[in-house]
C-alpha cells in the first residue's frame, strides 16, 4: 500500500511539472492517473489545473465542481473553482465560490488575491481595494525582496535595481517587483520610467494601495496635483484616516491654488494629530502661500519644537527670505549637525538652513561654508553631466533655423491664453509673475509640468542615457499634430484656472529648454525670459537647495556654464524669430519699474492698469521661495549680495567667462 501511494505521488509530480511547459500533457497524464485512482484528490486538482491552463474553462468547471460537491468544505478545492469559473466568464458564480473560500480559511491569501481582482472586473472598487488589503497583510514577501528594499531605503540604487531587474527576467508579472522598480525610478527622478512601472503594477494588482500611494508621490514630486486627487479619493476610500493620504491630499490642494480647501484638510489633521511635526509643517507650507507668514513662522517653529532633529522643517523656516533665526535656533541646528545619524538630505538641509542664518549675521565665510557642504553633498548623490545642457542648446540651434520656423508658423493652437515666464531660478520670475497676475485680464497660476511632459513624450530626459531624440524628434510632426499638443497643454493647465480670465501665467523657469517647442505648438503665446546679471544670478542658485530637478545648481562650475547655454539659446531665438520672446532684465526692472511694467504689458497686448505698480497688494497664493518677497515693495539690497561671496567665487567667473 505505502508503495502504491509512493507510486502515485511520484507520478503527480512528474505531471505537475509539466504544467508550465505542456499543460495539455499535464492534462493527458492527471486524466490517466484518476482512471486509476478515481478517489485522489490530488490527482483532480491537477486534471482541472491542466485544463485551465489549456484554456478549456469548460472542462476544468466540471471537474472542480465534482470536487466541491465531494469536500464542500475544502477552501482550496473553492479558490480552484472559482478560478475556473472566472476563466469561463462565470463572474458571480466565481465571486460565490471564493466567498465561500475566505469564509472557510480567512487566511488564505490567494482567494484575497482573486477576489480583489473579480471585484475590479466588476468596478467595484472599494471592494477591490479592501479584497488586496487583506492579501497584503496575509502574505510575506520572499527574502529577495526584502534585500531589495533595504538596499533602496539605503539608498545604494545601483544595486537594488540589479537584483530587481534579475527578478523580473524570471516573472515579468511580479507586482512586488515592479514596484519597488518604480520607487528606484522615482528617487532617480526618471518620473515616466516611475509612472510606466507603477501603472503596470497597478495593471496587474489593482487592489495595491501600497503601488497606488507610490504613483501619488511621483505625481507629487512633478507638482501634478489633478493626477494625484483621483488615486488619493480612491486610497482615503479605504482608509479616510491615513495620515499620509490627508498630507498628500492637502498638497494637491494647494498645488491648484485651493489653499481654503488645503487649510481645512490640514486644521483637521492637527485636531488629531497635534504633536505630529509634519502636519505642523504641511499647515506652515500652506499659510505661507496663502500670505500668513506670521502665522507660517509660528507652526514651523511648533514642528521645530517638537522635533527637533526635523530638518526640512528648520530648512523651511530659513527658506522664507525675510526671516531671521534668533542665537538659540542657530544652536539647536548646530547640535543637530554634530550628530553622526544625521546623514542625506537631512545634512543638507542643516547646512543650508546654517548658511542662511549666518549670511543674515554677516558671517559670510561661514556662510558660504555652510553651503558648499550643502551644494558638495547633493552633487555627490546624483549623476549629472553639465555638457548634456550644453550638447542639448547646440541640438536646438541646429534645428531651429529661420526656415523650419517660417514653414511652421501657422502650425499649433491659435490660443494667445498663456503667458510663460522662463529663465534661470533666482533670476525675478515671481515679481515679474506678480506683476502680470495683479493685472484684470491675467490670472497667476504657478509652476506648471505640463510642457515637459509634452516634450518629455518626444525623448527630453532629464538622466544622462545617451543620445537623445529631442528637439529633433519635432521635426516630424504634423500641423495637426502641433495644434493637438498644444490644445493638450491648454486642457491640462485648465485646472489651474480658478479665475477664468482670458490670460493666463505658466511660471516654470527651466521652459527656456523648450521655447521651440512652445512656438511649434502655441505659436500666439507670449514668452517672457526674466533675467539676471550672471553673478547674481548664479550665487543666488548656489545658496538655494533646490531638493530635486535643478541639477545644475550644486557646483559653482556647472552654474556658470548652465548659465551660458541658457544664455546662448536664447540669443538663439533671438535672431531666428526677433522680437518673438520678450526679455525682462531683472536690474532694470529694480531701476525702472514703471518703464519695465508698460513695456512688459505691451508686449503682453495689455492695457496699462495702476495695480501692476502696486503688485505687492495683491492677495494670491505664491507657491515659490520668493513668496514673501513679492508681497512688499521693490527693493534694491539684493542686487549685490553676490559680492559678499566673492573672494570664493573662482570656479564660477571661470566658467562664465565673458559673461562674467
Amino acid at each position: 500500500m505505502v508503495a502504491q501511494g509512493a507510486t502515485l505521488d511520484l507520478r503527480l509530480m512528474r505531471a505537475a511539472s509539466l504544467l508550465d511547459s505542456d499543460p495539455a500533457a499535464a492534462a493527458g497524464e492527471a486524466a490517466a492517473l484518476l482512471q486509476e485512482y478515481p478517489d485522489s484528490t490530488a490527482a483532480a486538482l491537477l486534471l482541472g489545473t491542466a485544463r485551465r491552463s489549456c484554456g478549456e474553462a469548460r472542462a476544468a468547471t466540471q471537474v472542480f465542481a465534482t470536487l466541491a460537491r465531494a469536500q464542500p468544505h475544502s477552501a482550496l478545492i473553492q479558490l480552484e473553482y472559482a478560478r475556473a469559473l472566472a476563466a469561463g466568464g462565470e463572474q458571480a458564480a466565481a465571486r460565490a465560490a471564493l466567498q465561500r473560500a475566505v469564509e472557510l480559511q480567512p487566511h488564505l491569501a490567494e482567494a484575497w488575491r482573486e477576489l480583489s481582482l473579480l471585484h475590479a472586473a466588476a468596478a467595484e472598487p472599494l471592494a477591490c481595494d479592501r479584497a488586496y488589503a487583506r492579501y497584503a497583510a496575509l502574505v510575506h514577501p520572499d527574502q529577495e525582496l526584502i534585500e531589495a528594499e533595504n538596499l533602496l531605503r539605503g539608498a545604494r540604487l545601483d544595486a537594488c535595481e540589479a537584483l530587481l531587474r534579475r527578478r523580473l527576467q524570471r516573472s515579468r508579472a511580479d507586482q512586488g517587483t515592479l514596484r519597488l522598480l518604480g520607487e528606484c525610478a522615482e528617487l532617480r527622478e526618471d518620473f515616466d520610467e516611475a509612472e510606466r512601472l507603477l501603472g503596470e503594477c497597478l495593471r496587474l494588482a489593482p487592489g495595491d494601495s501600497a503601488a497606488r500611494l507610490e504613483l501619488v508621490r511621483a505625481y507629487s514630486a512633478q507638482q501634478k496635483p489633478e493626477a494625484m486627487l483621483p488615486l488619493l479619493e480612491r486610497l482615503l476610500a479605504l482608509e479616510p484616516a491615513n495620515l499620509k493620504y490627508r498630507t498628500l491630499q492637502s498638497i494637491a490642494l494647494n498645488l491648484l491654488g485651493l489653499n481654503n480647501e488645503a487649510l481645512a484638510v490640514l486644521t483637521e489633521l492637527l485636531e488629531d494629530f497635534p504633536q505630529d511635526e509634519r502636519v505642523w509643517m504641511f499647515y506652515a507650507h500652506v499659510l505661507r502661500a496663502g500670505g500668513r507668514a506670521d502665522e507660517a513662522i509660528a507652526a514651523y517653529r511648533k514642528s521645530t519644537t517638537l522635533a527637533p532633529h526635523f530638518a526640512e522643517a528648520w530648512f523651511s523656516l530659513a527658506n522664507m527670505k525675510t526671516f531671521h533665526f534668533t542665537e538659540a535656533e542657530i544652536a539647536v541646528m548646530e547640535s543637530q549637525l554634530l550628530r553622526r545619524e544625521v546623514v542625506g538630505e537631512e545634512r543638507v538641509q542643516f547646512e543650508f538652513a546654517l548658511g542662511k542664518a549666518r549670511e543674515d549675521q554677516g558671517a559670510f565665510e561661514t556662510a558660504f561654508g555652510h553651503y558648499a557642504r550643502g551644494n558638495a553633498l547633493r552633487r555627490a548623490a546624483i549623476d549629472y553631466d553639465v555638457a548634456d545642457a550644453e550638447r542639448f542648446v547646440e541640438r536646438n540651434n541646429s534645428l531651429f533655423t529661420r526656415e523650419f520656423l517660417a514653414a511652421r508658423s501657422t502650425s499649433g493652437s491659435p490660443s494667445a491664453a498663456p503667458i510663460f515666464i522662463v529663465g534661470l531660478p533666482r533670476s525675478g520670475s515671481t515679481l515679474v509673475e506678480q506683476i502680470l497676475a495683479s493685472h484684470s485680464q491675467v490670472e497667476g497660476t504657478r509652476e506648471l509640468p505640463y510642457v515637459l511632459s509634452i516634450a518629455r513624450e518626444f525623448g527630453a530626459m532629464e538622466l544622462p542615457k545617451g543620445p537623445r531624440p529631442y528637439p529633433q524628434s519635432l521635426a516630424k510632426l504634423t500641423g495637426a499634430q502641433l495644434r493637438a499638443h498644444g490644445e493638450r497643454y491648454l486642457a491640462e493647465a485648465a485646472p489651474h484656472r480658478l479665475q477664468g480670465r482670458p490670460h493666463f501665467i505658466d511660471k516654470m523657469p527651466s521652459n527656456w529648454m523648450h521655447t521651440g517647442l512652445i512656438q511649434l505648438m502655441l505659436p500666439k503665446a507670449r514668452i517672457v525670459d526674466v533675467r539676471r546679471a550672471a553673478l547674481s544670478c548664479c550665487v543666488a542658485n548656489f545658496r538655494q537647495h533646490f531638493q530635486q530637478g535643478m541639477w545644475f545648481s550644486y557646483s559653482l562650475e556647472d552654474l556658470g556654464r548652465f548659465y551660458r547655454a541658457y544664455v546662448q539659446l536664447m540669443s538663439h531665438f533671438d535672431a531666428v524669430l526677433p522680437g518673438r520672446v520678450h526679455r525682462v532684465q531683472y536690474e532694470n526692472l529694480v531701476g525702472d519699474l514703471e518703464g519695465e511694467v508698460r513695456r512688459l504689458l505691451e508686449y503682453c497686448d495689455l492695457p496699462f492698469e495702476e495695480p501692476c505698480l502696486r503688485f505687492y497688494e495683491t492677495r494670491r497664493v505664491v507657491q515659490t521661495v520668493s513668496s514673501e518677497q513679492v508681497r512688499r515693495p521693490i527693493y534694491q539690497e539684493g542686487l549685490e549680495q553676490w559680492r559678499n561671496f566673492e573672494p570664493w567665487l573662482a570656479p564660477l567667473r571661470t566658467a562664465l567667462r565673458d559673461l562674467a
